[in-house]
């Protein structure tokens, strides 16, 4: 059998992120042609075709080369655990790239990036904040050890830990009728005005609760960001429907007092859960972030 390189292993690896060789190559500061080499070079030695490259179309990895690309990432990944903890004892050292979803990233960033460090000082905690489709991304491609997403239309090939629960609350200005019950009903809210949380899951988790009861929302405003939400329900001019947080202040940005009311029954329970590939082991640095935030944000 030919022998192949880590470094060669490391170059494949890269490929799925880029859709040309060229974009690959500046990248990984390889030139083009060297790159291109190094692939022949691993076709030779697994004798198949890894990708198909056409300067008219860009860089296309074979089904085999896809499965090539994935083995290759977690050999990366062993080698360089493995190189972390020789000789380090049991004080865990190194990064850990975390993906969390926007909606509720600053009600759980700020808790991780505080204490995280202090319990692990020799690990460097990295953090990306984007959709869900973004964070899925960055996940197959090898861009982030594990993402903390909301448990809901999550496709397969992914192992998953329960961080905390979450069920959609209401969010009323203090002055509102309801405002003084101790859980509200849906079915009072449906002829009131609604500022609806547009982004997903949050449409899908309002309509359908509605739609459960055979009723529809009253939708008054349309924002794409939670503290708009929070800033007109603080003005009176409508309720929210949002998923529990923790560490919520019930405050809008312009300083009024929010009041948030649980739902009675009780709609759209779920969990907040850290997720990472199927195919991937986490590292013990993930693996003690994930109990972190278990601890910190699942009471």
């Amino acid at each position: 059998m030919a022998d192949v390189s880590l470094r060669q292993l490391e170059l494949f690896a890269a490929l799925p992120n880029f859709t040309t060789l060229s974009a690959a190559a500046a990248h990984l500061h390889i030139s083009e042609s060297a790159l291109s080499q190094a692939i022949t070079s691993l076709e030779k030695a697994v004798g198949e075709q890894l990708c198909v490259r056409r300067k008219a179309r860009g860089l296309t990895l074979t089904p085999t080369g896809q499965e090539f690309a994935a083995h290759a990432r977690r050999i990366i990944a062993d080698t360089q655990e493995l190189v972390l903890r020789a000789g380090r004892g049991e004080e865990l050292q190194g990064p850990v790239k975390l993906g969390c979803y926007t909606s509720f990233a600053t009600n759980v960033v700020p808790e991780l990036l505080e204490g995280f460090p202090k319990r692990h000082p020799g690990v460097r905690l990295e953090i990306m904040v984007g959709t869900n489709e973004e964070l899925l991304s960055a996940l197959e491609a090898g861009r982030l050890d594990v993402a903390l997403v909301f448990d809901v239309s999550l496709p397969l090939g992914y192992r998953r830990r329960r961080i905390y629960a979450t069920e959609l609350e209401v969010h009323l200005h203090p002055d509102h009728p309801l405002a003084k019950a101790d859980a509200v009903d849906l079915a009072d809210l449906a002829d009131q005005p609604c500022i609806l949380y547009d982004a997903a899951p949050s449409i899908r988790n309002v309509t359908d609760a509605f739609a459960a009861r055979g009723l529809e929302p009253r939708i008054e405003a349309r924002v794409t960001q939670i503290s708009l939400v929070e800033a007109l329900v603080g003005r009176g001019l409508g309720y929210g429907l949002l998923m529990s947080r923790p560490n919520v202040i019930p405050m809008s940005m312009e300083g009024r007092p929010v009041v948030i009311r649980p739902l009675d029954p009780p709609v759209t329970l779920s969990h907040v859960v850290g997720i990472w590939p199927a195919d991937m082991n986490l590292t013990p640095r993930a693996a003690a972030l994930l109990d972190f935030a278990v601890e910190k944000l699942g009471g």
